[in-house]
């Protein structure tokens, strides 16, 4: 089991102001946050101590998840002279990744499994500690309580967690594992005397009233793992598919990749790794021709069913998708979670 997954039996601290957590961590290591950048968006931006910005999550998960602090879009894995390979591990830095909604916590935790052999992947998550904060609404398009994936940070998850209650002073931290219990050193804070876990349950309960629009998610779900849509309807979301990609790209547990090499140094070689998207009519083209994947619907029914079908959930612990609604926002023609679900319990 890798150190990070360790889990302790989790206490809850009495936290005046979120900024006081990150101050403290800001002294250690790099502190990296979502904020507002002044575009409509918001972006991982560094945080240092004494840092005059509010903490302020937004209210929807945007494009940019953390998955590319230990997936890069792109990264030189080995290279070769001519005569020799040279591996390239990243030289990584401790940091720390502040305010993680519970949806994007569990995408980490599905990418770690996968991932689990892969020492690039490893040496950034080893080297990063995790501090989530519950969600008290639910974001738009957002199902991450059907999903078990939220709004709540799931235990091992997690290396800290911000618990928000409503209509108190202060605000409790949830400290869940060994590293969450060692980043606190020198930080002096009292134990929560308060029922934090009356008015966090409560909280949950407002999302998941929120999210209650999820039958058609059901519902899909059971079609596509019994086999009933029809062809003619896998047909039309392929059409309507605009082979942009851009639902992967911004989807947290998508690791897709591809590996090409480069010239590089005169003679040399690079040996690069990048995002892929199984949605690319190239992507699954062998070097003989043969292309298991070449229509369009082919491609859309094998992203829904590595997405939420139950053969992946069994091997990974858990569904592809989290909830996050982040497809949905992406989709220019309604393509996400939601869009498909709700096409697929038509007739």
């Amino acid at each position: 089991m890798p150190a990070y997954t360790r889990p302790i039996t989790m206490r809850a601290y009495s936290l005046e102001r979120p900024e006081l957590l990150r101050d403290h961590l800001a002294r250690q290591c790099q502190v990296f946050e979502l904020r507002a950048n002044g575009q409509g968006t918001h972006t991982w931006q560094q945080a240092c101590d004494q840092d005059p910005h509010p903490f302020s999550p937004p209210a929807d998960p945007p494009g940019c998840s953390a998955k590319s602090f230990f997936f890069p879009e792109r990264e030189l894995l080995f290279r070769f002279d001519g005569g020799a390979f040279y591996s390239e591990l990243p030289a990584v830095r401790p940091q720390v990744l502040f305010g993680l909604p519970a949806c994007d916590l569990q995408a980490i935790a599905y990418q770690d499994r996968f991932f689990v052999a892969d020492p690039y992947y490893q040496a950034r998550r080893e080297a990063t500690l995790l501090v989530g904060v519950d969600c008290v609404h639910s974001c738009r398009h957002g199902s991450c309580s059907l999903f078990g994936c939220g709004p709540q940070a799931q235990a091992g998850t997690a290396d800290l967690v911000l618990v928000p209650l409503q209509g108190m002073a202060t605000s409790c931290l949830l400290v869940t594992s060994l590293a969450g219990e060692r980043a606190l050193c020198g930080l002096e804070l009292e134990i929560m005397e308060s029922d934090w876990t009356h008015e966090r349950a409560l909280a949950g309960e407002q999302v998941m009233c929120e999210q209650m629009n999820t039958d058609a998610i059901i519902e899909g779900i059971a079609a596509i793992n019994a086999g009933w849509v029809e062809q003619s309807t896998w047909d039309e979301l392929g059409q309507r598919c605009l082979n942009c990609t851009g639902c992967t790209s911004v989807c947290p547990t998508c690791s897709c990749f591809t590996a090409v090499d480069i010239p590089a140094d005169g003679s040399g070689i690079a040996h690069v790794r990048a995002w892929a998207s199984c949605l690319d009519e190239g992507f699954q083209r062998e070097a003989g021709g043969r292309n298991p994947s070449a229509s369009a619907w082919q491609r859309v029914q094998r992203f829904w069913f590595h997405k939420l079908g139950e053969a992946f959930r069994a091997r990974m612990g858990g569904y592809g998708c989290v909830g996050c609604g982040r497809c949905d926002r992406q989709c220019p023609d309604g393509m996400g979670l939601m869009g498909v679900m709700h096409r697929l319990e038509q007739p």
